[in-house]
Order: structure tokens, then C-alpha cells, then sequence
């Protein structure tokens, strides 16, 4: 088991560095380049004063290498201008002292915001902590109602229940979560339409809608108003897939061979659900939802913008349409490792769970 785990973790090692050196040559060419020295500098800057401007700030030499200083394995570039003013990756910018040598991932040092204007680092944690926040919430309605909906489908294969629950779980799958979000506003966090104003004149709710359209606030409290619509719109979208899952596997498990000699031999239908067939249907959706926490973090893009939610998903979209590079890349290192991570656990899971695998 503990060369299994160390020939996944170089697998995993190997896979990061050839994802984030492709990450980081898209985000490094050159039109990106010239578009941030001119939001950066001025919008009128000439080629020669683009020029001027990478070479200042270390974007002037080979890709390699700039990978290498933001790896953290290659010295951090310095640059001195005419007044002998010295500036790089490792310098202070206020005092024009160098404070390392290597300055990169590996040293804790992820770059600086050209939106943000803050370090990468202490800001990704402080989004990572609120996506966190909205991604405990999502998984402990997400899995229970999944599980619950998937297993009483494949309990009995081809009953009203199975087919009720299956249309339920193909219909939350197939709206998009921009979709369902925006008739959840419109159903519960509208003041004009909606059940909100039907609530409103019965004297039912005392502010003017049921839910708030936006979760802006639910960073810093918890009033269940602000935190419920994105929870429900990302719970509904990956519900479906994992209850579906389930269901499959229950099907499969309940007209095996064992599960028919248990009830020839009068096992009640309880017992063979809890005790024979409900683990062994449980080995694939365990796949499904651990592959969920990387959809999550990265799927959460569109819910959190829509209800302007700070978190992760929203601090990738302002990266992205400002060209922010290094936050850009902090959020693909990010990203890379919550996926690799969660396959490795998957991979561990699943060996434990199923009694037939078994690791030479």
C-alpha cells in the first residue's frame, strides 16, 4: 500500500508541474504580456515602451527560466534601472532590499495581485476559506439527498418510486446552474413575482422577500437568507449525477446472486438492504462524490458570480477578465492540486471499500 501511494503521489508530482508550466506559457504569451504592461502602465505606451516596461518587471527573458523563479528552483530575477534603483522578484519594493534568493511556490511566495494588489497567497486563502464555507454547506445537502434519492430508485428497479426519483434526478442534471439559479431568484428572492409577495401580503415573512437574491453578506454572518439559494442551485445540478450513480449501483447489487439466495432463504427486505447490499452499492457512488470536490471548486465559478458571492470561483473570474497573471496561476495551482489530491483519495477509498481489489 505504501509504494501504491508513493508511485501516485510522483504520478500526481509529475502531472502538477506539466499542468501548471502549460498554465503558465498560456498566461505568459505575448499578447497577455503586452495587454498588462498597458493596463499596468498606459494604454498609449509604444512597442518600445511596452519593451521597456517587461524588461523592467522581469518578463524579458526565456519561459523556462521564469518558470524556474516562479517554481521557486531558479534564482528570483533583479533589475537596477539608471538611478541605480534595484527591483525584482525577491526585492522589497518599498526598501529595494532582497530578502531571498529563491522566491517562489516552494518558498510560500505566490506573487503579487496587479488587481487585488496584495500577495496571492494570503488572498487565495481568504477566498479558499469562504468557498470552503459554501462547499461544506453544498456536500451536506448534496450527498445525504443524493444517497436518499438514489438508493429508494434502485431499492426497486422499474416501480413508480424508481421512475419518479430517476425523471427527478435527469431533470436536476440537465439545468445548468445559471439556469436554475436565476428562477430560484426569480421564484424566492424577487419582491415583484414569485412566492415572495404572496408571503409578504399573507404576513408570513417579515422582510419583503423569502431569500436573499444575493449571498454578498454570508461571508461575514451566517444568516441562513443570504446562504440558501446558492447552496440549493449547486446541491440541485450535482445531486442528479451522484443519485443517478446510485442507482445504477443499487440496481446492479439487488438482482445479484447473493442478494436472491438471501431472500430464498427469507431474509427480510430491510436487512438485505442495510446489511448485505446498501456497502457494496455505496463502492461506486464513493468515486463520484469525492470527483465532486474538485467540480465544486472549480464549478462554483458561475453560482458565485451570480450571487456575488467573494469567494474562489469569483476571485478566478476577476483574474481572468483583468489578466491578473499571477493570481491566474495561483488559482491553477490551486486547482490542480484539489483534483490530483481527490483522485488520490478516491483511488485509496475505493481499494478499501472493495474487498476484491487487491494491490500487488
Amino acid at each position: 500500500m505504501g509504494y501504491f501511494i508513493l508511485r501516485r503521489v510522483g504520478l500526481m508530482v509529475l502531472t502538477a508541474l506539466c499542468l501548471t508550466f502549460i498554465v503558465f506559457f498560456l498566461t505568459n504569451l505575448g499578447p497577455n504580456l503586452e495587454k498588462l504592461a498597458k493596463s499596468q502602465g498606459s494604454v498609449r505606451m509604444e512597442d518600445a515602451q511596452v519593451e521597456s516596461w517587461l524588461a523592467k518587471n522581469g518578463f524579458d527573458r526565456p519561459l523556462v527560466t521564469r518558470y524556474g523563479e516562479w517554481i521557486g528552483v531558479v534564482p528570483g530575477w533583479t533589475y537596477k534601472n539608471d538611478d541605480g534603483q534595484v527591483s525584482g522578484r525577491c526585492v522589497d519594493a518599498a526598501t529595494g532590499e532582497q530578502w531571498g534568493t529563491y522566491c517562489g511556490i516552494l518558498q510560500g511566495y505566490w506573487g503579487e495581485s496587479s488587481v487585488f494588489k496584495t500577495e496571492v497567497g494570503p488572498l487565495l486563502l481568504q477566498r479558499l476559506a469562504l468557498t470552503g464555507k459554501l462547499m461544506f454547506a453544498v456536500m451536506m445537502v448534496m450527498v445525504p439527498a443524493a444517497l436518499f434519492v438514489g438508493i429508494m430508485a434502485g431499492m426497486r428497479e422499474g416501480s413508480r418510486t424508481d421512475r419518479t426519483f430517476s425523471t427527478i434526478s435527469i431533470l436536476s442534471t440537465a439545468t445548468p446552474e445559471y439556469v436554475s439559479g436565476v428562477i430560484l431568484i426569480a421564484f424566492f428572492a424577487s419582491s415583484q413575482v414569485g412566492i415572495s409577495p404572496i408571503l409578504a401580503e399573507w404576513g408570513w415573512i417579515e422582510s419583503k422577500t423569502l431569500f436573499k437574491g444575493t449571498a454578498t453578506t454570508a461571508a461575514k454572518d451566517a444568516n441562513w437568507q443570504n446562504f440558501t439559494l446558492p447552496v440549493i442551485t449547486i446541491a440541485a445540478y450535482g445531486m442528479g449525477y451522484i443519485a443517478r450513480m446510485t442507482r445504477a449501483s443499487m440496481t446492479e447489487v439487488m438482482t445479484s446472486q447473493y442478494i436472491r439466495t438471501a431472500r430464498l432463504k427469507g431474509v427480510s427486505f430491510p436487512n438485505i438492504v442495510m446489511k448485505h447490499a446498501l456497502r457494496n452499492a455505496l463502492i461506486a457512488p464513493f468515486t463520484v462524490i469525492m470527483l465532486q470536490f474538485p467540480w465544486l471548486l472549480n464549478g462554483v465559478v458561475i453560482v458565485e458570480t451570480l450571487f456575488n458571492y467573494k469567494g474562489f470561483g469569483w476571485t478566478l473570474v476577476q483574474a481572468a477578465s483583468n489578466n491578473d497573471i499571477d493570481l491566474l496561476l495561483g488559482c491553477s495551482v490551486v486547482a490542480v492540486v484539489v483534483v490530483l489530491v481527490t483522485q488520490l483519495i478516491s483511488d485509496i477509498g475505493y481499494v478499501y471499500l472493495n474487498p476484491r481489489i487487491r494491490l500487488a
